[in-house]
């Protein structure tokens, strides 16, 4: 464990200051700050603590550091169940809208602590690895908030539906590897997100929900940025070990037994986020 020394100003104080205080010092490392932004249960608390991080302060790269409490930090509402209880609702009810407005807006929630959690967690890596993906968790958190501004115009707030961990069951299940992280999060589930928005957004559309198709045009435009760099990223760690990313990303989605892509598939926006034209044609076949 490598000690953090904070600040010699202000002695004494230091111990007392929330999370959210400890952005303001400097120099806070970001895999730090990120790791205490993840902690965070009160949602006002995390997206500030989110929206304070200066990406040009130190990394922190060689700090080894122990995971925080809880993990991640949550607000006691929504109920979390599982995928199979989650109700089936038509978007031709301002309820059925609000539902569907209400599981994006988790989603992106959890992309926010995706974010965090593979910054503080991977210690050792480029220190532009680290300002990328904080880059990521200040673009989730303004997903978030665009949704749930939208979700109260429907008369409802973030907690009042159920909703799912996938997500975050992935994030543990691949905790102790980098290159799996980076192959079954934005590799499949978040580049599954770019294969459904434009089915989502029509049926919004035909609805009459047009602010929502706005927002998903936001949201999809930097989501094909996202995961772009876990495109990138993997590819290159994969060439640092001498491996062949579309084959090891395979083997990863087995050994793991993640979910098989299915279509139809957003293959402009994958060759955006630069998936390689041969897994394409692959994908495109099944």
């Amino acid at each position: 464990m490598v000690a953090v020394c904070w600040p010699a100003h202000a002695p004494g104080r230091v111990a007392n200051l929330t999370p959210v205080d400890r952005f303001a010092m400097t120099p806070t490392p970001l895999r730090l700050a990120a790791r205490d932004a993840l902690a965070l249960t009160e949602l006002p608390a995390k997206l500030s603590a989110v929206a304070a991080l200066d990406l040009a302060a130190p990394c922190g790269a060689e700090l080894a550091l122990t995971p925080p409490t809880p993990l991640p930090g949550r607000p006691a509402r929504p109920e979390l169940i599982s995928p199979s209880q989650l109700a089936q609702r038509g978007l031709g009810t301002r309820e059925g809208r609000a539902a569907l407005i209400h599981a994006l807006a988790h989603i992106e929630l959890n992309a926010i602590d995706l974010a965090l959690d593979i910054v503080w967690r991977f210690a050792g890596l480029p220190d532009a690895f680290y300002r990328d993906w904080l880059g990521v968790a200040q673009e989730e958190a303004e997903h978030f908030q665009l949704l749930n501004a939208h979700l109260n115009t429907l008369g409802h707030q973030y907690g009042d539906f159920p909703a799912h961990n996938g997500l975050w069951d992935m994030a543990e299940r691949t905790a102790d590897d980098l290159l799996a992280r980076l192959a079954l999060v934005p590799r499949t589930l978040e580049a599954r997100g770019l294969d459904v928005s434009p089915g989502i957004q029509a049926k919004l559309r035909q609805v009459g929900d047009l602010d929502a198709v706005a927002i998903l045009d936001v949201i999809l435009r930097d989501e094909i940025g996202h995961v772009a760099l876990g495109v990138r990223w993997f590819a290159e760690f994969c060439a640092a070990r001498g491996l062949e990313p579309v084959a090891h990303a395979e083997a990863l989605r087995l050994a793991y037994r993640a979910p098989r892509p299915r279509g139809p598939f957003n293959l402009a926006a994958r060759r955006q986020a630069g998936f390689a034209d041969a897994e394409l044609a692959a994908l495109d076949a099944r």
